[in-house]
């Protein structure tokens, strides 16, 4: 990338930043305009700026946002808190979650034919994992019932770290053809990748959060240092990892979780500094996703990836849902909220970026271009549907006899992202 590039995309940002504000009140969110000017200005479009996978560019700046995102929405999510509000994101996360890889895996062997089982279960694992921040009125419009905001939080914060052995082992099945009938593999490939991921995590994650609250109870470690040094933590983790032969993410997610454990007084002054780390990382990788991965993909469409990206949206993430809240007291029309704002976003970039670059799949390209049109697919229409619709219950909600209703239930709010 040359310097005329960086200045530009500096440009796009201090633009953004000066109007942002204003943009919050429209159908128009952060990610829409940056992928949608990546593809306008990209390779496919006017070719103002060259970025491609050949690059790396997208890769890096995908994996080391994953890495952040995953770290500091793993500290927000308090467990302990968590406990007495769980229903509701453990029926999301525990029930509707595993039935979403289901259907998304049989739709996919019935819709994309020539995909085997593994290639089908990876990519309903890929688009499985939910992404808020593309529709953030849903999570921050305060009118909304503060439980239903709160369970879309929680799944959303909890859902990429969860699905992330399940990716990893789908995807090296995928790649060797692993018959089903060889436990060998699948306990040595665990124990290598998840479990050095979930060991490293832990013994940084608290590791560090205890030496942090050590020092800053005595007063050795200034603020600003204190939020370098809490990402540092998530750094290391991830690297650390990665160095013994683990999942680098795995480690990144778990150590946010045992970070919180150790030192959760401390927790709170990371999420403005990270939130604008991430916010930024976030929207450049929107960006280069639209110039690199979404602008060549716009020729490639087909009726099937269209079929299937669309089912990814609808019925293969509202069905389960709908499932998962059976008796659970909701009103129909919370469950059909609650089902529609399941957007797919960065997790579903980084996840699918594998596919392309660590494992040779029969199916490779065409398991990529399902995840770009269904990334496409629902930055715009979970995009420009959040205002309103989160409005519009909103306001449903308001002529209910509130109540009554278990969506009204008081819970103790974590931060959103």
């Amino acid at each position: 990338m040359e310097f005329a590039d960086v200045a530009a995309l500096a440009g796009l940002v201090l633009a953004f930043a000066l109007v942002s504000r204003r943009i919050e009140t429209t159908v128009v969110t952060g990610p829409m305009l940056f992928v949608g000017v990546g593809i306008l200005l990209g390779p496919s479009g006017a070719d103002l700026f060259e970025v491609g996978m050949d690059q790396g560019t997208v890769r890096v700046l995908a994996e080391a946002t994953l890495v952040l995102l995953l770290f500091t929405d793993a500290i927000r999510i308090d467990l302990r808190r968590l406990r007495d509000q769980i229903d509701l994101p453990a029926r999301l996360l525990g029930i509707g979650l595993p039935l979403t890889v289901v259907a998304g895996a049989l739709l996919a062997v019935v819709i994309l034919p020539g995909m085997g089982i593994w290639e089908a279960a990876l990519v309903a694992a890929i688009l499985s994992p939910t992404d808020a921040a593309l529709g953030q009125a849903v999570v921050s419009n305060k009118k909304v019932p503060a439980r239903i905001r709160q369970a879309l939080n929680v799944e959303s914060g909890l859902n990429d770290g969860i699905m992330l052995p399940v990716i990893t082992l789908l995807l090296a099945a995928a790649a060797v053809d692993v018959d089903l009938e060889t436990p060998r593999f699948w306990a040595e490939f665990a124990a290598s990748q998840i479990g050095f991921g979930v060991l490293v995590g832990v013994a940084v994650g608290y590791g560090g959060g205890w030496l942090i609250d050590r020092f800053s109870t005595r007063g050795w470690i200034d603020g600003a240092f204190r939020q370098l040094a809490t990402l540092a933590v998530g750094v290391g983790a991830f690297a650390a990892a990665e160095s013994v032969g683990g999942n680098g993410f795995v480690a990144a997610f778990v150590a946010g979780l045992a970070f919180g454990a150790a030192a959760r007084e401390h927790c709170d002054g990371v999420y403005d500094f990270a939130e604008d780390e991430g916010q930024l990382l976030a929207l450049l990788t929107f960006l280069f996703f639209g110039a690199a991965l979404a602008g060549p993909a716009l020729d490639q469409l087909t009726w099937r990836i269209a079929l299937y990206a669309l089912a990814s949206l609808t019925i293969v993430r509202m069905v389960p849902v709908a499932l998962s809240l059976v008796r659970s007291g909701l009103h129909p029309v919370t469950v059909a909220y609650v089902g529609w704002f399941g957007p797919r976003g960065l997790a579903s970039i980084v996840f699918g970026l594998f596919i392309l670059e660590e494992a040779e799949l029969p199916m490779g390209d065409d398991l990529f271009l399902v995840v770009t049109w269904t990334v496409l697919a629902s930055v715009f229409l979970h995009g420009l549907t959040s205002v309103w619709l989160s409005d519009r219950y909103a306001n449903w909600f308001s002529h209910r006899e509130a109540d009554a209703m278990p969506e009204a239930a008081s819970v103790d709010e974590m931060p959103t992202r």
